[in-house]
């Protein structure tokens, strides 16, 4: 093993190749100094003395070109030569180990490690205390990301007398010694990807002691600067336990201590902002507290914190290294130029800001306000950088950067950062619902009228002059709201609350309200790029997860109207994150009325005096004066009817598409869009992502652009990028399932406003001509074949049966083809496909297609992929369904034709199929009772069909009674009505009809779902004759079962069960009715006894039925009045007409209890 490991590799691969002569001083020196033996004259200390200086003062700047190998010999061998008794060179070896380490970026191994940890430790307890700082940097840079190596010497450092326990706490006297202790705690609890991390209890041990620190007061000798970098150094420990050591909080007092400190640190140094914190934070949905304190005038406002906007001084920025520990100076040059105004936060009168061009009627795009266009530009706000390592001069500060104070409002915005990133560890190492608890701590309410605003993260996104804190504060916010959907699905303002208290769900409302109110204030304040980007994103995130549904109207409209100048910004990353936006905007709990009156909107609605939303955008006409297909000359039925303003955000996603880049893209995106004549891919794939979302949701405001979509989609899937490629057909599949959706018979489309099937048609054409044939058959790239195949499969049926014979088989043979791909993703695509089409009109009927398509799905269902086998079982569901379909025929040939060996196939692979995944039998078991339904006598007398008979029978019969999930259950029973259906099979003298009876009639009394227990009942009242039911005992099991699931109808723990308890009852009660309307004369005494014990219950029962019947259940349950008495009079009629035996009075007990019941009945309802 290697004696040093270089720390580069860690960060983003191998160190590059340096010139062997680089590294020529370095080995100079140290062949130097390995030459020296311990020598204790004054002589040999001189030396070492200046070998130790030269070797300190070397340019290592350019990495040095030293092997990792002589850095370790190096470091060794001088420790050898100085003993512990030499302070001064104690403390020059140890200057000398942490500049190697840090500078040359390495990470000494365990063998070394070993040596060199004992020396320091060592050096600690000998040395005088004026050497502490020195030797702690040393012990920084050794133990840095080898915490889990130096465990012989862990409980020196740590133990309870550990040193660094000692020198990091609160009583030390020298505050940089107090530092550097709790650096080499936070170095200690570093680990690297893949490497292990520290043991639990040292854990423990360290997040104690830097929760302490980070509690503890700044004390009265210690300057503010030293007290940031301790403050900074705690709160890095903290998260590398959270972030590497995967430390779990499930204290409730442990989590509240750290989201106290967090909370104060996360505000420390911010000009006109000073809160005391409560020692934890407790868990609870209402404001606790106004921990603020009124602003002091000279502290909001003060000269140093506001400076002069109309200077326009260019920032620079230094390069940067990466460091050991803690950060250099970065924030002071990026600080942005504005005001921090009490109360509203920072106003900006930057060139290119949108209220600026607004107000002044400047026609112009906003631009990026910041001068130094894109130097604040990062990847991350909390990317690695953040916590870099050690400098060897950490007081070196130019004046000319901004003196003192300067320096201090960097190093305090440093720590707000700090805490920010530890906050987003936590926030990703507890659980949401943990989280949420919270809330209100960190999350802005609606201040009450005279009441001071609440302090939270949108304090420091409006009020915090540093655009980086802000970038974090907001990236932390967007991780709260992420997946914060049912959390907040509680909130509702929609009415007005007069109450004594405020409900927990208007509470939540308020917060909404807020955030938006905030985010936008924060929008139109902005000027960084990068912030402006984290801004939008986290609006975005708030969209995707609020309940508009359930508030008032108009915060979509302001969201809409304040981010359409950005979607032209001259920043491609704020461009990309503003279509993002509108995308959101248009997917959540789409449709909303107030979304679809913003589409209908003219383009330039909301933007005030600008008329620059949209500059890129053509005349409506555009299209037909672009370049096009034969299509839309003979599509021109698809252009807007009679509308004023066309859709200017469908115009906006194709124009972006498809348009080349115009004369304000080139030079500022070439990176982004090098080689390409279109706009960056990033903002073209958004685009595309937004016009899936509005055909999705939208359809009929899409609908209008179909044959424009249809070129926009050929044009994409003819690209050589498979990712425009892959979101082309993506919407392709959308708008095909748009249009199958307004043919469907639920649909509340109008006739007249659906598209013509004739321009269906032709819109199928143009994408079957063009590149979908290509993509489908791409066999380099399995997911757009796999998305073709998706998209081919969402063709509306109607327009499939007008196309040419030659496309048809096409599709057909194309999609057979597919599901032999090696490929699983296609092949279950393919699969999927094949189940759609085998439902078509036009070719359900087909003996060889169907026969075909079964065969290729037999062969799926053996794949080894469970995502295969679970779409083939669906598509084998759906082709029994045509099998059913097609008995309803008048002509029979069908099923004369089918094959019976191909039925037998079926059935076996189904049964098989019935033992696999809940996701696979949920289907099979489907697919098995319409197999049942269809045999045919001619293959029931078949005698190798009986026993394959009695073997599916036996496999829904042990479905309904395992305890699989409820949809596998259900189909179960749904399967078995559809057994019972089938006149030709022996029910009722088979042996497995008891089985069949006694597994239904368990499920409809004791089952935990009652849309199970209904569809259990609706299976037993399925059967037409009485000899059906076979046996006395066997039907009076049955209608005891019936009396017994009437009475427990409403016995459930589960609330969500009580909305089914109607249509359980409506449903016993129908089958109760048709089995007396089928009862025998021995069948009486039963019932009979069964009326005399639970007579009025049934009663009361069967008047709710006939009253109000079954709401919204899809059990077939008949709901007219008519219908419903009708069956009681059936029963009596039937009953009536049943030759009773000689001295038995149930005839007449149950006829009179049917005559009390339409009695009853006819009295209340007047009739």
């Amino acid at each position: 093993m290697a004696a040093v490991q270089v720390a580069g590799s860690l960060l983003g691969g191998p160190p590059r190749e340096l010139p062997r002569e680089q590294g020529a001083g370095f080995r100079r020196l140290s062949a130097r100094l390995c030459a020296l033996r311990p020598e204790n004259s004054s002589s040999a200390r001189t030396e070492i003395h200046l070998l130790l200086d030269q070797l300190i003062s070397e340019n290592y700047s350019e990495g040095g070109g030293v092997a990792p190998q002589d850095v370790s010999t190096l470091l060794v061998q001088a420790c050898r030569l100085v003993p512990l008794n030499q302070n001064h060179l104690v403390s020059k070896v140890s200057q000398l180990i942490h500049h190697l380490l840090n500078t040359l970026q390495v990470i000494v191994d365990e063998q070394n490690l070993e040596f060199l940890l004992a020396y320091t430790i060592s050096a600690i307890q000998q040395c005088s205390s004026w050497t502490h700082v020195k030797i702690l940097q040393a012990l920084a840079a050794l133990v840095y990301c080898n915490g889990s190596k130096c465990q012989k010497y862990l409980p020196d450092l740590l133990g309870k007398n550990g040193l660094l326990m000692k020198l990091s706490d609160s009583a030390q006297s020298d505050p940089e010694v107090r530092r550097a202790a709790v650096h080499c705690m936070a170095n200690l609890c570093l680990s690297a990807p893949g490497q292990p991390y520290l043991e639990e209890p040292y854990q423990n041990i360290c997040f104690q002691a830097f929760l302490t620190t980070l509690q503890s007061p700044k004390l009265s000798d210690m300057d503010d600067i030293t007290f940031c970098m301790l403050l900074q150094n705690a709160l890095k420990g903290i998260q590398s336990l959270l972030n590497g050591g995967k430390m779990k909080l499930t204290q409730t007092e442990e989590l509240g201590a750290l989201l106290a400190v967090l909370k104060k640190s996360m505000f420390h140094g911010l000009p006109g902002v000073n809160i005391e914190m409560p020692t934890v934070l407790y868990p609870t949905p209402l404001p606790q507290y106004d921990g603020r304190p009124p602003v002091k005038p000279q502290q909001s406002e003060s000269s140093t914190s506001r400076p002069t906007l109309s200077k326009k001084k260019k920032l620079k920025v230094k390069p940067k290294k990466i460091q050991q520990g803690e950060e250099e100076e970065e924030e002071s040059s990026g600080e942005r130029e504005a005001a921090l105004v009490t109360g509203l936060g920072r106003v900006n009168l930057h060139e290119g800001d949108p209220l600026c061009a607004s107000s002044l009627g400047v026609q112009s795009l906003p631009l990026d306000g910041s001068r130094a266009t894109g130097k604040d530009r990062v990847s991350s706000p909390f990317s690695s950088s953040s916590w870099k390592r050690v400098s060897g001069s950490e007081s070196d500060y130019s004046d000319a950067e901004g003196g003192m104070q300067s320096k201090t409002r960097s190093y305090q915005a440093k720590v707000r950062q700090g805490a920010l990133a530890c906050f987003l560890s936590t926030i990703k190492s507890i659980e949401k619902k943990v989280l949420y608890g919270y809330w209100s701590a960190f999350i802005p309410d609606t201040p009450e009228l005279g009441s001071p605003q609440s302090v939270s993260l949108m304090t420091l996104t409006l009020k915090d002059p540093s655009p980086k804190t802000r970038a974090c504060a907001l990236q932390v916010l967007s991780a709260i709201l992420e997946g914060s959907k049912q959390f907040l699905s509680v909130a509702e303002d929609t009415s007005d609350h007069r109450r004594a208290f405020t409900p927990f769900s208007v509470m939540i409302a308020s917060s909404i309200r807020e955030l938006h109110r905030c985010l936008l204030l924060a929008l139109v304040a902005e000027s960084s790029s990068q912030t402006l980007t984290q801004i939008i994103k986290c609006l975005a995130n708030l969209v995707s997860n609020s309940p508009y549904n359930r508030l008032k109207l108009s915060l979509l409209t302001k969201v809409w109207n304040q981010i359409k100048p950005y979607i032209c910004h001259r920043d491609v990353n704020v461009r990309v994150s503003s279509l993002t936006l509108l995308g959101a905007i248009v997917s959540t709990h789409a449709p909303l009325p107030e979304v679809q009156l913003l589409l209908q909107q003219p383009c330039s609605s909301g933007l005030g005096n600008s008329n620059s939303a949209t500059p890129h955008l053509s005349p409506p006409d555009w299209w037909k004066k672009a370049p096009s297909g034969p299509f839309l000359e003979e599509a021109s039925i698809s252009s807007p009817k009679g509308s004023p303003e066309p859709c200017w955000l469908i115009r906006l996603c194709i124009s972006t598409i498809v348009l080349p880049k115009e004369d304000p893209y080139l030079g500022i995106d070439a990176a982004c869009a090098a080689g390409s004549a279109y706009v960056p891919s990033p903002m073209r794939l958004e685009a595309l992502q937004v016009l899936a979302h509005l055909a999705r949701g939208y359809f009929s405001v899409a609908q209008v652009y179909l044959m424009e979509l249809g070129e926009v989609i050929c044009k994409c899937m003819g690209e050589a990028d498979p990712s425009i490629q892959l979101h082309g057909a993506k919407l392709l599949e959308e708008l095909g399932t748009g249009l199958i959706q307004q043919y469907k018979p639920d649909s509340t489309t109008a006739p007249d406003q659906r598209v013509p099937v004739t321009l269906v048609v032709l819109f199928w054409t143009m994408v079957l001509n063009g590149p979908l044939p290509r993509a489908l058959q791409d066999s380099e790239h399995p997911t757009l074949q796999a998305s073709a195949c998706d998209a081919l499969s969402s063709i509306l049926p109607e327009a499939f049966s007008s196309l040419p014979s030659d496309w048809q088989i096409l599709c057909i043979t194309v999609l057979l083809g597919l599901n032999d791909s090696k490929n699983r993703l296609v092949k279950a695509a393919a699969s999927r496909a094949l189940g759609v089409y085998v439902l078509f009109p036009c070719l359900r009927q087909d003996v060889i297609f169907v026969a075909d398509t079964a065969n290729a799905v037999l062969t799926s269902l053996q794949d080894k992929s469970l995502n295969v086998r679970a779409k083939a079982a669906w598509s084998l569901g759906n082709l029994t369904d045509t099998l059913i379909v097609n008995m309803g025929t008048p002509d029979p040939s069908f099923q004369e034709e089918f094959s019976g060996l191909l039925l037998l196939k079926m059935l076996r692979s189904a049964i098989d199929a019935s033992k696999d995944k809940d996701k696979v039998k949920s289907n099979a078991v489907r697919a098995l009772g319409n197999l049942l339904h269809f045999l045919q006598p001619s293959h029931i007398e078949k005698p190798r069909f009986a026993e394959i008979i009695e073997e599916s029978i036996q496999a829904l019969i042990s479905t309904v009674l395992i305890e699989a999930a409820m949809k596998v259950r259900w189909n179960a029973c749904y399967a078995m009505g559809n057994v019972f259906k089938n006149p030709a099979l022996p029910l009722g003298t088979a042996p497995w009809t008891s089985q069949a009876y006694h597994a239904l009639t368990s499920v409809v009394t004791s089952c935990k779902n009652f849309k199970v227990r209904i569809r259990s009942a609706t299976a037993l009242s399925i059967p037409g004759k009485r000899e059906h039911y076979g046996s006395v005992e066997q039907y009076a099991q049955v209608w005891n079962a019936l009396v017994t699931a009437l009475q427990k109808s409403e016995d459930t723990m589960d609330f969500l069960e009580f909305k089914y308890c109607a249509s359980l009852r409506t449903q016993i009660c129908q089958a109760l009715l048709h089995l007396l309307s089928l009862a025998s004369a021995l069948d009486l005494p039963c019932i009979r006894d069964t009326l005399e014990l639970n007579g009025d219950m049934v009663q009361s029962y069967m008047l709710q039925f006939l009253k109000s019947g079954a709401e919204g259940d899809d059990t077939g349950v008949p709901h007219s009045p008519q219908e419903r008495d009708q069956m009681v009079k059936t029963a009596l009629g039937h009953i009536s007409s049943v030759q009773a035996l000689a001295g038995d009075t149930a005839k007449r007990s149950i006829m009179g209890f049917l005559e009390h019941i339409l009695t009853v009945y006819f009295d209340s309802s007047g009739s």
